[in-house]
């Protein structure tokens, strides 16, 4: 079989670079294992071993730094008979450490070569996460104050299947890459290697010095028995294939005819228990009923049982490009907290604007129509003061019809709870 280096974009590195010895020995491992370059995808990211895409005529992605893990993972669900192939170095590991130990804990067959030269040769030679602690790099001290990371203990630790600790100048390196690309799960090779343009410059470091350093350390030789367990893939496909098949997703006929024709906006002000993005929800359904194009934006506090809640919906007869509220048709102004969030908006408002407002809420000065909702009277709780709004603004056939309101109720509920909303739209509307 042929080599799959790219011949119209040869290896090229700083001369004495660990990283062409890599190259070489990951295209003899394809040899060995007999494959094509249309059956393997090398993803890389950011630095020198973000080359490698370039340099084999595979499939290949190229992204950001630390990432890696991420895309190759997402092309071996979508196309298990690939055999993917990641080159990061130690700068990269690092930064995307967190994504290191989600691929050991999942078990995706994929192999991760680290190609592991001790700095961020690349951007300057600053230290990485496995810079020793004693070395000269170009980051001053810091490396002094941190522990460099053990990056074959910590795939061990995190589930890792099969892990590998070895150097870039042993013979058998290609023989090494080969079993861990053919290893049914994902395999960690932890590559050492040499980085002349930045790091062997103040730090001395030979091959014979990277053998005398592992020698040193507890072998991490390939397959670890009390991690060993299915594959991710084969076992997502084998469940996924007894799960009852995903519903279509559900339509809205049109049943009926907007009040006006164009596009309407609507703003929806309230707080936290007050039912406002089910509102949202509901008003882009009756719009739906409609046949019209509707969206939502919703704000609300990550401490979402207070604060303010907002709900900006359009509804249109035209396709929505932009989802953005300038003047809007119509404000519901159920809690001062939510209009204090809008202040701005609705000092700008028009005599073309109708503002339903809640008793208490005060509103900033504006040329607005104002119509007052008096629900407490009514004995209408606050949860249910959005949707008595929005039967209020059905009543008055603006924007929504009493039919179209029906027609969403009818769409996003059922039983109980639909009987309950139900009499509250007749209570709305009859009075």
């Amino acid at each position: 079989m042929d080599s799959l280096l790219n011949k119209n974009r040869p290896p090229v590195f700083c001369p004495g670079c660990a990283h062409d010895r890599v190259t070489q020995a990951l295209d003899k491992g394809f040899h060995l294992l007999d494959m094509a370059g249309n059956q393997i995808a090398i993803v890389s990211d950011i630095g020198c071993s973000g080359l490698f895409d370039t340099f084999f005529n595979t499939h290949a992605l190229h992204g950001l730094h630390g990432r890696a893990l991420t895309y190759a993972a997402g092309i071996k669900l979508a196309k298990p008979e690939l055999n993917v192939v990641v080159t990061m170095g130690d700068g990269g590991q690092g930064i995307g450490g967190a994504h290191l130990l989600a691929a050991c804990r999942r078990n995706l067959n994929m192999t991760l070569l680290v190609l592991n030269n001790f700095n961020f040769g690349m951007t300057g030679g600053q230290f990485s996460a496995t810079t020793p602690a004693d070395a000269q790099v170009g980051s001053g001290f810091l490396n002094r104050l941190e522990r460099p990371l053990d990056i074959c203990g910590v795939a061990r630790s995190a589930g890792a299947v099969y892990v590998r600790r070895c150097s870039s100048y042993q013979k058998d390196l290609a023989e090494e890459i080969a079993k861990a690309v053919a290893f049914e799960g994902f395999a960690v090779l932890d590559i050492w290697g040499i980085c002349p343009g930045r790091y062997t410059r103040a730090n001395k470091l030979s091959p014979k010095d990277i053998a005398a350093a592992l020698k040193q350390l507890p072998p991490e030789t390939g397959e670890v028995p009390e991690n060993r367990r299915q594959e991710y893939g084969v076992h997502y496909r084998k469940t996924a294939k007894n799960l009852k098949p995903v519903a279509p997703p559900a339509t809205i006929e049109k049943q009926f005819e907007p009040p006006q024709p164009g596009r309407h906006e609507v703003l929806l002000l309230g707080n936290a228990g007050q039912r406002i993005i089910t509102a949202g929800e509901i008003l882009c359904l009756a719009g739906m009923t409609a046949g019209l194009y509707a969206t939502q934006k919703n704000e609300y506090n990550i401490t979402v049982l207070r604060g303010p809640s907002i709900s900006e919906m359009l509804l249109s007869e035209e396709r929505i490009d932009y989802t953005g509220i300038g003047i809007p048709d119509v404000v519901i102004a159920l809690s001062q907290e939510g209009v204090e969030r809008r202040t701005s908006l609705l000092a700008r408002l028009d005599k073309k604007t109708l503002v339903l407002k809640a008793p208490g809420v005060n509103l900033p000065p504006s040329a607005a129509e104002e119509f007052y909702l008096d629900f407490k009277s009514r004995g209408i709780k606050p949860q249910d003061w959005a949707l008595s709004a929005l039967a209020t603004l059905a009543k008055q056939n603006r924007i929504i019809s009493n039919g179209m309101l029906r027609g969403a109720l009818t769409t996003r509920f059922r039983g109980d709870i639909l009987t309950a909303v139900l009499r509250l739209l007749n209570q709305i509307t009859a009075q």
